[in-house]
């Protein structure tokens, strides 16, 4: 054997180990299936050749050392099992097992690059950490359309409440499917989960009340046999802030000032003082300004003839902001 081979062998595997190892690890990565499959891909990572504690330091080495990209396949591909029996916990978060395990296995690839075999720990608790943090993650992107969680304590509360909570009910002597089950905790049990988690009682309130609730589709198609679907867009949208309605009220403000001004310029003063006294003078309860009969006596004419005065200076006034409008 050559110094160049002996360079490049992992430690503790013979020559004959490794001839071995190439036609057993060869058959066993070409007969992997397609993640489509999940059955057929579960059963072939259980028949994946596990690592002795030798060939594990000895591939971790190589890797480390050498950069060998084999020697990383043979670590990933022994320990695709333990991704799939982790993605088994998180299956009642309601999202696909495939994509739990895809997850899990980006976690392994990441522990296979840094792991240490000179640490004197396994391969197998060293990704555990790993495996679960990108399941944790994905599961908090993906589990509500609104991320649940962001914050430390958050993530532990998401985490650890469901189970807690299950474990409240058997303590009662109540299961998931009980005649009277409790819908939230006591105030006994929101201490004792604020307590063993050690984050705050608010928490585990805000908590509890963002998982009880699910994603409301904010613009819902129609049912069966309906033309409309009403939804929560139908009573949250602020008709004030639309465009049209915009421009509409800034009309109706310019109307109200500087057009009415401008119109009331367009009056000799007699017809605007009638105006006025007759409509802008007059307060919302029906006070203030003058009558037809107090503004006749004031100009010395009958009472219809300062309503036919009135008439001519309301059309007048018209066709003046209708040229603005």
């Amino acid at each position: 054997m050559t110094t160049n081979a002996l360079a490049t062998r992992p430690t503790g595997l013979s020559a004959l180990d490794m001839a071995g190892d190439a036609a057993k690890w060869g058959s066993s990565a070409a007969l992997m299936p397609p993640m489509g499959n999940l059955d057929a891909y579960i059963g072939a990572v259980n028949r994946m050749p596990m690592l002795t504690l030798d060939e594990e330091q000895g591939y971790a080495r190589q890797l480390r050392e050498h950069a060998d990209l084999e020697a990383a396949k043979r670590l990933v591909l022994s320990h695709l099992r333990l991704v799939v029996s982790v993605s088994r916990q998180y299956l009642g978060y309601g999202l696909p097992q495939g994509d739990l395990i895809q997850e899990g296995n980006v976690g392994l690839m990441k522990a296979v690059r840094r792991f240490d075999p000179d640490q004197g720990v396994r391969l197998v608790s060293y990704a555990l950490h790993w495996i679960k943090a990108e399941i944790h993650e994905y599961i908090l992107k993906n589990w509500r359309m609104v991320k649940v969680a962001t914050t430390k304590a958050q993530r532990k509360l998401f985490f650890n409440l469901r189970s807690m909570k299950q474990g409240f009910r058997a303590e009662n002597g109540l299961s998931e499917d009980g005649a009277v089950p409790r819908e939230s905790l006591s105030e006994h049990e929101i201490d004792v989960v604020a307590k063993e988690l050690n984050v705050k009682r608010e928490e585990v309130i805000e908590m509890e009340t963002r998982m009880a609730g699910g994603d409301v589709v904010l613009d819902p198609l129609p049912d069966e046999g309906s033309e409309e679907a009403r939804g929560p867009i139908a009573y949250l949208a602020d008709r004030n802030q639309e465009p049209t309605a915009l421009i509409e009220a800034r009309q109706r403000d310019w109307m109200a000032t500087d057009g009415i001004a401008s119109a009331l310029e367009q009056l000799d003063a007699r017809s605007r003082r009638i105006v006025e006294e007759r409509w802008l003078k007059v307060n919302d309860d029906g006070s203030g300004g003058m009558t037809l009969h107090e503004l006749a006596s004031e100009y010395g004419v009958s009472a219809e003839r300062i309503r036919q005065i009135e008439a001519a200076a309301m059309k007048k006034m018209r066709k003046a902001l209708a040229e603005y409008a």
